[in-house]
């Protein structure tokens, strides 16, 4: 199927079927929620350009009335408002347009918070945007309504080894004290794999509850639960402003939500049922993935020791045999794709975080031969298993576009005679559209390095990277045929397409 609006018109449900004179107030509370909105069937299919989505609950159904869905703030936003179950659990631009149009830009508020998205604080593209009339509200949220971005604001950290020299924002905001970041919401669904909260981990603390090896810096971290609950408030107290914390049974409420939820494609055009035939697609399959902290980590499985292997999918095997054309074809066709994600070798190089400036001891080789899932290495899921940020290229300022802020940083590397480091004009530079973990870190050797995400719901939730840089999986492909020489054409980029398309 094509994208219709059969997509829109399903997120636009939950405000057509309130009532207008509910539509004017967002202080309804719960009690504004009709009693048919109060919760969605597992298993409820949401379209997208290829097929449909479905999401799962270990509680056996949707509940809409969950703290997620709960204005805690003190803007009307609400995590759903960033994070739609018809847009993988996140928000794709043509359903932001037409909330925007719904709410004319967030004025008329509902009793969801989905027009909530369009607020100052980081859903425009400054905070001082001007917003006073329709016109300039457009405008003002262009990176929201185009690309499904949301202004981060991080600043410098104070003890940084790198210093902010020059900036290029187009918005005329960013500076030291608070560079404008724009990244996709990451979904809030197939949490079971995580080993790092956030594109940048700043909200991935240091702990006890598991560490990397010794040849990967051995580095100790709290559990993922730990980092959501902290994650629950952050969010509400900086996306939502509310001015106090939240309680520890509404955090909980919120974690206890998000990580009980499993999305995937479960429709796709060309192969129809993707859990058919003896396959495994669809969120129902992903209860029984088992996933754990270092699994099938490059170096060794951290519980069995077992050595790493490339086949980390195999949702499709049972498709590689499918005799026939028409509907069986297209299923070959995944199951090609599957083989090529998991085994088309290519060089991998230039990348910090595995060729250089990784924790790695000894040193990983500047150069050496991989395949997507030498960095997709979670069985089933795609994510790096430990915490492993990469910079693959894609903050790069070649790669800007008119629209992005573009940031020089320079490494302090002027020693003082009290032992300070300051810039000097010999010192590195990097110029790039967002620093990624650097601002976390302070350290100038992370500048650009981001993790990896989740790839099942793949389908659901165009566009794709930190930044939205690739307005489809084609795209996606092209960036590391052009990144890695990945040399993945014709037939076998069509495959690897429908692949993706189905996790």
């Amino acid at each position: 199927m094509k994208t219709s609006a059969t997509a829109i018109s399903l997120v636009l449900s939950f405000l057509s079927a309130a009532p207008v004179n509910l539509l004017a107030d967002d202080r309804q509370g719960e009690g504004a929620l009709p009693q048919h909105l109060r919760h969605l069937p597992n298993g409820l299919p949401f379209p997208n350009p290829t097929g449909f989505a479905s999401t799962f609950s270990t509680t056996g159904r949707i509940d809409l009335t969950n703290e997620f869905f709960q204005d805690l703030g003190a803007n009307g936003r609400r995590c759903v408002s960033c994070h739609l179950p018809s847009a993988g659990w996140t928000i794709v631009p043509s359903q932001v347009q037409a909330i925007f149009n719904r709410t004319l830009g967030g004025v008329i508020d509902d009793p969801l918070g989905l027009g909530a998205i369009f607020r100052t604080n980081d859903g425009s593209n400054s905070p001082a945007a001007d917003v006073s009339t329709l016109a300039a509200r457009r405008s003002a949220y262009s990176m929201v309504l185009t690309k499904g971005l949301i202004r981060v604001g991080i600043g410098v950290p104070a003890t940084a080894d790198f210093e902010l020299v020059a900036v290029d924002d187009p918005y005329h905001f960013a500076s030291s004290t608070e560079l404008s970041l724009f990244r996709r919401p990451l979904p809030t669904t197939n949490l079971q794999f995580l080993s790092t909260v956030m594109w940048d981990g700043r909200e991935t603390f240091g702990g006890t509850d598991h560490c990397n090896i010794a040849a990967e810096g051995g580095a100790c971290f709290a559990s993922i639960h730990f980092d959501l609950v902290d994650q629950s408030n952050g969010a509400t107290q900086g996306h939502a402003q509310a001015p106090n914390p939240i309680t520890n049974p509404q955090r909980e409420a919120i974690v206890a939500f998000q990580t009980g939820l499993t999305t995937a494609q479960v429709w796709d055009e060309e192969a129809k049922a993707l859990d058919a035939a003896d396959a495994r697609g669809g969120p129902k399959a992903i209860f029984d993935q088992a996933f754990y902290y270092g699994i099938n980590d490059n170096l060794g499985d951290y519980r069995t020791h077992a050595p790493f292997t490339p086949n980390v999918f195999d949702v499709y095997d049972e498709w590689s045999h499918r005799q026939g054309g028409g509907t069986n074809e297209a299923r070959r066709a995944v199951a090609r794709g599957q083989a090529t994600f998991n085994s088309k070798a290519f060089t991998i190089s230039g990348v910090a975080g595995l060729n250089f400036n990784s924790p790695f001891n000894p040193p990983l080789p500047a150069s050496f031969q991989g395949t997507c899932t030498t960095c997709h290495d979670t069985p089933n899921s795609g994510n790096h298993s430990i915490v492993a940020p990469l910079n693959i290229g894609l903050a790069d300022a070649s790669r800007r576009t008119p629209d992005m802020p573009l940031y020089t940083l320079q490494e302090k590397c002027v020693a003082l005679g009290d032992g300070t480091k300051v810039a000097g004009p010999s010192c590195p530079v990097q110029t790039v559209t967002d620093p990624g973990r650097a601002l976390i870190s302070g350290k100038f050797a992370d500048i650009g390095k981001f993790k990896g995400p989740i790839l099942r719901g793949l389908a659901a939730r165009a566009p794709y990277f930190h930044n939205g840089s690739a307005a489809d999986l084609g795209a996606v492909v092209d960036f590391y045929n052009e990144r890695f020489g990945a040399g993945i054409v014709g037939k076998e980029r069509e495959d690897l397409i429908a692949f993706l398309r189905a996790l």
